[in-house]
C-alpha cells in the first residue's frame, strides 16, 4: 500500500469510527457506523447517524404546503429508520389495500363450464406441458370472449379456438373448434399432401374479426419456411 492509501483509510476511521461518548448508553458499539450501511441493516432500531435533512427542497416544500402536509396520498418518511424497517412499512400498507379487493374479487369468480381439453397419463412424474400460446381477446360489439391456443403431441398442425358468451347465462355456438392448416398452403395440385405440412409457432388475434398466425413448415432442414397469414373468423 502506498502512504495515499494508509491515509485514506485513517481518515475513513478517523471520520465515522471516532467515539461517541452520547451513545455510551447504548447496546452495541460505542462507534458511529459507516453511514450507508446503517441504512442496510435490518433492525428497528434508529439510526446511529440520521441524515441531515435541513434545506431539503422536499421537506421545506412539504412543510409549506398545507394540502399536502396531512395528505393521506404521501407515504410518510421516517427519517430515523433503515430501508428495511420502510420496506416492511410499505409492504404491510400495500398488503392492507390489496386484501378487500382480492375478497371483493374472490367471491365474485366462479366456474361457469368446464371443457376437457387432454387426458394425461396419472403414473408420470412430471405433468407435460401441453397446452401452449394461450391468447384472449374480448370482441365487445358482440360481447364474446375468445381464447386462442394450441395443444402440443398429435395436433401441432391445429390450432384451437374457444369463445364464450360474457354473459355466462347464454351460450355460442361452437364454443370449440380447430383449424387445422396441413398442407392448405401447397402452391399446387402436384405437391405431395405430406410434402409441406405447416405448425403454429403464434397466434394473435389482429381485430374482432381477423386472426393472424404465424406458421413454420414441418421440415427438418435449414431453412424452414415461416409464413404470417391473416384468417378471417367466419
Amino acid at each position: 500500500m502506498t502512504q495515499k492509501d494508509i491515509t485514506f483509510v485513517a481518515d475513513f476511521l478517523t471520520e465515522h469510527f471516532n467515539e461517541a461518548p452520547e451513545l455510551y448508553n447504548r447496546k452495541g458499539k460505542y462507534f458511529n457506523v459507516e453511514r450507508v450501511g446503517q441504512y442496510l441493516k435490518d433492525e428497528d432500531d434508529d439510526l446511529v447517524s440520521p441524515p441531515n435533512t435541513e434545506g431539503n427542497q422536499w421537506f421545506n416544500f412539504l412543510k409549506n404546503s398545507t394540502h399536502l402536509k396531512e395528505s393521506p396520498l404521501l407515504f410518510p418518511y421516517y427519517p430515523e429508520k433503515s430501508l428495511h424497517f420502510v420496506k416492511r412499512q410499505m409492504e404491510g400498507i400495500i398488503d392492507q389495500c390489496l386484501q378487500k379487493p382480492a375478497d371483493v374479487i374472490g367471491r365474485s369468480v366462479h366456474q361457469a363450464v368446464c371443457l376437457p381439453l387432454y387426458k394425461i397419463s396419472q403414473s408420470e412424474d412430471s405433468t407435460p406441458q401441453l397446452f401452449k400460446l394461450p391468447f384472449l381477446w374480448n370482441d365487445k360489439t358482440s360481447n364474446i370472449h375468445y381464447v386462442l391456443f394450441t395443444i402440443l403431441e398429435n395436433s401441432i398442425s391445429k390450432i384451437h379456438i374457444l369463445r364464450r358468451h360474457t354473459d355466462t347465462s347464454r351460450s355460442v355456438s361452437n364454443g370449440v373448434l380447430a383449424v387445422e392448416f396441413g398442407n392448405i398452403l401447397n402452391n399446387s395440385i402436384n405437391e405431395s399432401s405430406d410434402s409441406r405440412c405447416y405448425s403454429c409457432l403464434d397466434a394473435h388475434f389482429y381485430d374482432d374479426e381477423t386472426i393472424t398466425v404465424v406458421l413454420k413448415e414441418n421440415v427438418e432442414q435449414e431453412g424452414k419456411e415461416r409464413v404470417l397469414a391473416q384468417l378471417p373468423l367466419s
